[in-house]
């Protein structure tokens, strides 16, 4: 068992890449909006966007400039290899600059992956 991380630097190719994970045999991840060190510049002064009565949103990057972090659990090693080409077709070589970051790492024990359904009317 596995957890795979990408990091995926464009979020407008988020949608063709879920779609592509799906395809691929992916059966559920979790979208994160995250940020890095690159794209994180020390505000000197005053912040001259920051509105004159500011709520907590007003404080945070826009989404639209946020990377977005995905990750999911898969039980057959077999499709990592898969997983990566499929992340390559929509993105790019991974190789290349602004692509993403793909983290593959062993899992040993998963709790609420797999879920029951209760049966219809109990």
């Amino acid at each position: 068992m596995s957890m795979i991380f990408f990091v995926l630097h464009d979020p407008e190719k988020l949608l063709d890449l879920l779609a592509t994970w799906q395809e691929t045999g992916v059966n559920g991840a979790t979208v994160l909006f995250s940020t890095g060190l690159g794209r994180i510049h020390p505000k000197e002064g005053l912040r001259d966007d920051i509105p004159l009565i500011p709520t907590l949103e007003d404080f945070y990057p826009d989404p639209e400039h946020l990377s977005r972090t995905i990750f999911t659990v898969i039980s057959d090693e077999s499709l990592i290899d898969k997983i990566v080409a499929a992340t390559e077709k929509i993105v790019g070589s991974l190789n290349e600059p602004n692509t993403g970051l793909f983290v593959v790492l062993p899992t040993q024990r998963v709790y609420g992956l797999e879920k029951r359904r209760d049966q219809e009317g109990e």
